[in-house]
């Protein structure tokens, strides 16, 4: 469990955090292309990736075992209270206003839409007996944590208000487990996944709706008591078995998981609404926060909810923040500084050697393949 006391002031890390090592680490042989010229390197490289205002971090580990361009997962044991840091970008944040309150609504959700059909009743009583919650604050551990509330009419929900400009740190507990929602076994059920999701508003003056600001989820499996424990130990004997070109097929675990970027909740905020049957949502990109000194990028992923999916290819006519978002979404963060300057047409000029290049044999023709729709 991390705590605020060991944390710098801000844990937003900057461009030197995300990528280490000196500027020149990040170049390879120069190309003899005509848009990528000698003398603009030096431009790209001072270019600053955008930071979302928002972010939130769940201090518990992501799975090793889980592939490259597939969504990671983190365990979570049943009933533990686990930290979620409200982190709000400094350079954001305008000083000459008044600070003001912002409101957020936490729920636990079913990743898989399919489920939501027969969440009315397993949902509710997904503690044991009707009407046990789902998701608790643990008010105690909290800090900077206002008014905190959990709904009587949405078990799997819970809100509460925070200053932006001051540390806040939320302390959540699930009390359902995957397997509850699987067809009975013999033993070992796989379990379903759950998504925890966060939305965050502006609260309006009078009675006009909220403002949306900002939200983003993260996929978890929540164990019985100790389960996530021996879970996360039993990936981590069997990556460590595997040879190391297999273990290429498996993103670096994380240490902390950040939230991923997605779609608002489609319910309104209101104290006295039914309970929404939870689904899956579309995430747009994503970030992974290895700690608050290095950080590491994890694919988006279309999670199914209306009929969406993640095109691989990327589009001709993408402007170049689409085109850095793409670099993004499939993994190659990494090289955005690099082809900070790209739009989509430039990018798809390259050819197989050049993709080499830049970003080395791996990489290269892994982007190549990916570009290719392959």
């Amino acid at each position: 469990m991390l705590f605020w006391h060991n944390q710098p002031e801000h844990l937003w890390p900057s461009p030197g955090e995300l990528y280490p090592g000196p500027p020149s680490s990040l170049l390879r042989e120069a190309l003899p292309l005509p848009y990528l010229k000698q003398e603009e390197l030096a431009n790209i490289l001072r270019v600053e990736q955008p930071c979302p205002a928002l972010q939130y971090m769940l201090c518990a580990a992501t799975s090793p075992v889980v592939k490259q361009q597939e969504e990671t997962l983190t365990y979570l044991n049943q009933g533990q209270s686990y930290e979620v840091r409200m982190l709000c970008n400094p350079k954001l944040v305008d000083a000459t206003q008044e600070p003001r309150l912002l409101k957020s609504v936490v729920r636990v959700v079913f990743h898989d839409r399919r489920l939501s059909t027969a969440s009315s009743s397993s949902w509710t009583g997904g503690g044991g007996s009707p009407g046990d919650r789902i998701l608790d604050i643990d008010v105690p551990l909290s800090m900077g944590v206002l008014e905190p509330q959990v709904l009587p009419s949405q078990l799997n929900t819970v809100e509460f208000y925070w200053d932006p400009t001051k540390r806040t740190s939320l302390f959540l507990q699930v009390h359902c487990i995957s397997t509850e929602f699987t067809p009975r076994k013999k033993g070992g059920e796989k379990g379903v996944p759950f998504r925890l999701q966060i939305d965050t508003f502006k609260p309006s003056d009078k009675e006009l709706p909220l403002e949306h600001l900002h939200s983003a989820g993260c996929l978890v499996k929540v164990f019985k008591p100790k389960g996530a424990d021996q879970k996360l130990k039993t990936d981590r004997e069997k990556i460590e078995k595997e040879p190391v070109h297999e273990r290429n097929k498996y993103q670096t675990a994380c240490e902390s998981t950040v939230f991923m970027e997605c779609s608002p909740w489609p319910e309104p905020i209101s104290g006295a609404h039914p309970p929404p049957s939870p689904f899956a949502l579309t995430s747009p990109h994503s970030c992974k926060l290895l700690s608050p000194e290095r950080l590491c990028s994890s694919p988006s992923f279309a999670l199914d909810t209306l009929g969406g999916s993640l095109a691989p290819g990327l589009n001709p006519g993408a402007s170049i923040l689409e085109t850095q978002q793409w670099l993004h979404r499939h993994r190659f963060s990494s090289y955005c500084q690099l082809l900070a300057s790209f739009t989509g047409t430039d990018l798809l000029k390259l050819t197989r050697q050049d993709l080499i290049q830049i970003c080395g044999a791996a990489d290269g023709i892994r982007l190549f393949n990916t570009l290719k729709a392959r």
